[in-house]
């Protein structure tokens, strides 16, 4: 089926880390399960720990599916650990129900989720990369819960898009789980240091460029002006898009079969990144970062600006007062986010599905919605909650909000394959043209080779 770009201006409470971006790789521990759990805590106004049926206002997400002491098995990859642990942490915290929580290294989670479906050993749930929703619906590897979404009260105030990107051939296989958008986040103190207004931000690609230099220009050991994943194929995916975005080019064409990564946009941020590498503004060990590590450096305050997920919590360490946050901008300015983040839905070997959309819907609730996420400095999976006490005490995250309805959601069903896999065509193409000085023509071979990769 052809997969295109979405505009996500439905999906103006939404943010898509990481993607494809890479995360820690810590590995798994269950999350309770073994031992009892304590009583569900009363529920808060607008939602209830009972099955379904519940009454709930309008807007709002009822619980629905059994909270009976099931045992639910469910992965997530290593990239989004920090939001998904806390929201697994309270739902253990007030149900009966425990999950059993396994953090899969993100650049191993395609692998082992392969394997376990040819086995018939997937989860009870599972939340995927959005973009590689396309290629696993597609394979079946998730229940069909068409029926569950469409009759969910509320359903029309859960962002859109990820819901788009699980569907395949008019069947609806999951839901929006972590919300992800990049942006710019730039260390105050290092701008104040460097001679540049902390509160004037860079609107284009070469006033982002140049604050990295004037930061590298303090000569401060072990600090360096920008870095980024050098070695990540989802990090840039994730970072440098939107740059072509916001200066209203394309990346792929609308059936996501042709690569258009040689345009005149995407060539001024190689160049871009290839002058500030050579000039020594790049932390060296970009060239190898793979991914696992890409969103550390900036919070150790090691960092001048670099792109990063749009969430505070993503940033713990970092003082707020001294996190800059600004939309990514393009090669001439304009502004744009990558619109991803994981889904999540029952996989088709789940064994406890009733207890497993228990959790879906508290996950969509009003509880979890805001005193989780929000609370945690991440923007919410439902319109109707984007204006919340939260985020409207922080100029940071109304700019998570906003930002989101001028982002994109790629898909293509071959879309790991060609850019996220560790030997895709796109990191041979970026790799070429930022550390080796790749000319024009390399370039447009290179960008041949991911559509090869995209038709196959």
């Amino acid at each position: 089926m052809a997969k295109h770009l979405r505009s996500s201006a439905l999906f103006v409470a939404a943010i898509l880390i990481f993607v494809a971006c890479g995360g820690t790789t810590t590995t798994s521990s269950p999350a309770g399960g073994e031992s009892a759990a304590p009583p569900p805590s009363e529920a808060p106004s607008g939602e209830s720990a009972a099955p379904s049926g519940s009454a709930a206002p309008a807007g709002a997400i009822p619980e629905q599916g059994v909270d009976d002491g099931s045992t639910i098995t469910m992965w997530s990859r290593a990239a989004t650990e920090t939001r998904v642990q806390s929201q697994v942490d309270e739902y253990n915290a007030t149900h009966q129900n425990q999950i059993e929580l396994r953090l899969v290294p993100t650049d191993e989670y395609v692998s082992v989720v392969g394997t376990a479906a040819t086995a018939n050993e997937l989860p009870d749930l599972f939340s995927a990369d959005v973009v590689f929703m396309p290629n696993w619906t597609s394979a079946g590897l998730f229940t069909d819960i068409t029926d569950r979404i469409d009759n969910l009260p509320g359903i029309e105030n859960v962002g859109a898009a990820h819901i788009d990107a699980s569907s395949w051939e008019g069947k609806k296989y999951g839901l929006p789980f972590i919300i992800d958008l990049s942006v710019w986040m730039y260390n105050k103190d290092l701008f104040t240091q460097a001679g540049l207004d902390p509160e004037a931000p860079p609107t284009d690609l070469k006033g982002f460029a140049d604050a990295a230099r004037a930061v590298q220009a303090l000569n401060i050991d072990g600090t360096y002006g920008t870095y980024f994943g050098g070695a990540c194929g989802g990090c840039n995916v994730f970072t440098w898009w939107p740059i072509i975005w916001a200066g209203g080019g394309d990346v792929m064409n609308a059936d996501g079969t042709e690569a258009l990564l040689n345009s005149a946009d995407a060539k001024a941020i190689y160049s871009t990144f290839n002058a500030l590498w050579d000039e020594g503004v790049i932390n060296p060990e970009s060239q190898q970062e793979a991914g696992p590590t890409w969103t550390q450096p900036f919070p150790a305050g090691k960092v001048g600006i670099m792109p990063m997920p749009a969430s505070l919590q993503e940033s713990e360490g970092m003082p707020l007062d001294n996190l800059g946050v600004t939309a990514i901008a393009g090669v001439n300015g304009g502004e744009s986010t990558f619109v991803g983040g994981d889904s999540i839905g029952m996989s088709k070997d789940a064994k406890n599905p009733e207890a497993a959309w228990n959790f879906i819907t508290w996950m969509l609730g009003d509880h979890n919605q805001v005193e989780v996420v929000a609370k945690g400095g991440n923007v919410v999976a439902r319109t109707d909650l984007a204006d919340n006490q939260y985020s409207s005490a922080d100029p940071r995250l109304v700019l998570f909000n906003t930002i989101a309805g001028k982002g994109k959601t790629p898909l293509a069903k071959n879309f790991n394959a060609a850019y996220n896999d560790p030997q895709s065509p796109w990191i041979q193409l970026f790799r070429a043209a930022v550390f080796d000085d790749a000319d024009d023509a390399t370039i447009d071979q290179l960008n041949a080779g991911i559509t090869s990769v995209l038709q196959e």
